[in-house]
């Protein structure tokens, strides 16, 4: 099968803490290449690290998928032909393929302690303090099989080299002399990296694995276990890393790198996925996509062979434009979105359909939805009056023209935009004022700030008992201020 026909590819991380944005990135081009095709992706938890693994980190997988729209076709909570989906639970699965290996000569039960290839490591060290250790093969040969603990190796052939066509780094050959007789299963059972993937990748039916250019070294043992057990592998992709500024691997010290994290700052879902599918391919000097764009432009062979450096400011501003464009989040997804962050600046229950209005008012300058919900809060409470504003611009000699702005409103029958506007641009016209003249205290009157949203915009979405409400308030306020 074909890597683009109808393909079946795997997101298979290890639930061993936060989830990181360099492994959604993997995850997107699986699910994008599904997408496009028609095909299969399946979630897989590799949860043998059982030190590591938690209950909790599993939960981050799935919400963090989910917030993003990375559905999956197979996996868990989800179900498929090719369960269970936790590595874990596949134990007997494993045993069986050593087995078969093992009875086929292609594998072999190693003995060793850790403490005998302890001292093997200590003694090459003391001859050749530069020498790499590699298994020596003790057990190769073994014919005895006492009762003792033990490992599943396997036997690396001498000869020859694995090569296999790269779909982003073209034709890559290793020499199976750099391989050793690597550990397949451990002695409590539990299958090493290399063994778990190719068994699972094998039942599962996955016809694509694309992961980080850093597995790239995983691959040759890999092809050596598909041809051990008779089997088709796999076409791969490797795809280049996300680093640092600095160059170092990308980790938490070098700020935001979950998903998590991300979606509490406010960031659009679909602005965090384009950032990600930008990073590492390209198409032309497009750099803004839909979700639909992403699946239709998607493809391996425009993947960069290059690891790039994290850019947090270009990550910003794409996520900021997908909130920012309506073509890209629909005001009701908007409203929906920031409803969370509303809520923990303290509007419980903000009306929908005021909501909406507002959304258009501010998602020009909102860059996250954690600032949209700040600039938002006084449509749905009173005001929470920025002090030096309040100073500022709610003084005596405003309140004059603050009456006579109220007096000018309240006659309105026709609450828009554009009647108030008409209604204020005539009183200012006639008594030979300007906007700046009234607009400055109005609008702290109105939102508790010296910035916000247009005047007669705002006044139209507060509606009109509202608006007269808060400029008498601020009428109370200028009035009662120390000259």
């Amino acid at each position: 099968m074909s890597a683009a026909s109808a393909p079946r590819v795997r997101f298979a991380p290890s639930p061993t803490g936060y989830l990181h944005i360099g492994g959604v990135r993997t995850a997107l081009f699986n699910w994008l290449w599904a997408r496009k095709h028609g095909g299969t992706f399946v979630l897989r938890i590799e949860d043998t690290d059982q030190e590591r693994s938690t209950d909790e980190s599993r939960q981050v997988i799935f919400d963090s998928l989910r917030w993003l729209g990375l559905d999956w076709d197979e996996g868990p909570e989800v179900g498929g032909p090719h369960g269970p989906y936790f590595q874990m639970q596949r134990l007997a699965l494993y045993r069986d393929y050593a087995e078969r290996l093992i009875a086929t000569g292609k594998a072999y039960r190693c003995f060793c302690t850790k403490d005998d290839l302890d001292q093997q490591r200590a003694a090459l060290k003391a001859r050749d303090p530069k020498a790499n250790f590699r298994y020596p093969g003790t057990c190769r040969e073994r014919a005895d099989a006492p009762d003792k603990p033990y490992v599943v190796r396997f036997r690396t052939p001498g000869a020859g080299a694995v090569t296999y066509d790269d779909l982003v780094f073209g034709t890559v050959t290793t020499p199976n002399a750099a391989q050793q007789d690597f550990v397949l299963v451990r002695s409590d059972g539990v299958p090493l990296y290399n063994f778990g993937a190719v068994v699972d990748d094998l039942e599962m039916r996955i016809s694509l694995v694309a992961r980080g250019r850093d597995h790239m070294v995983n691959t040759p043992p890999q092809l050596l276990l598909y041809e051990a057990l008779g089997a088709s592998p796999p076409a791969f992709a490797h795809l280049p890393m996300m680093l640092a500024p600095s160059g170092e691997k990308l980790s938490k010290r070098h700020g935001a790198v979950s998903v998590g994290e991300y979606q509490s700052l406010g960031y659009s879902p679909m602005g965090v996925l384009n950032y990600l599918a930008r990073f590492g391919w390209s198409h032309g000097d497009d750099e803004i996509f839909s979700r639909e764009a992403l699946i239709e432009k998607f493809d391996f062979a425009s993947v960069n062979k290059s690891d790039g450096k994290f850019d947090a400011k270009k990550f910003a501003a794409i996520a900021f434009e997908h909130l920012k464009r309506p073509e890209l989040t629909a005001t009701d997804r908007y409203a929906a979105m920031v409803l969370p962050f509303l809520r923990a600046v303290g509007v419980a229950d903000a009306d929908p359909a005021r909501l909406t209005e507002a959304v258009a008012l501010v998602r020009e300058r909102a860059f996250t939805l954690k600032d949209a919900a700040d600039a938002l809060a006084f449509f749905f409470r009173a005001p929470a009056f920025d002090e030096k504003a309040r100073a500022k611009f709610l003084v005596p000699e405003q309140a004059p023209r603050l009456v006579a702005l109220t007096a000018v409103l309240e006659p309105l029958e026709a609450w828009t935009t554009a009647s108030i506007e008409s209604a204020v641009s005539a009183w200012l016209a006639a008594e030979g004022l300007a906007i700046k003249d009234v607009a400055q205290s109005a609008r702290v009157a109105l939102s508790g700030r010296s910035v916000s949203p247009g005047l007669y915009e705002t006044m139209a979405v507060l509606g009109k008992a509202e608006t007269l409400a808060r400029l008498r308030h601020g009428i109370s306020l200028a009035s009662a201020a120390a000259t």
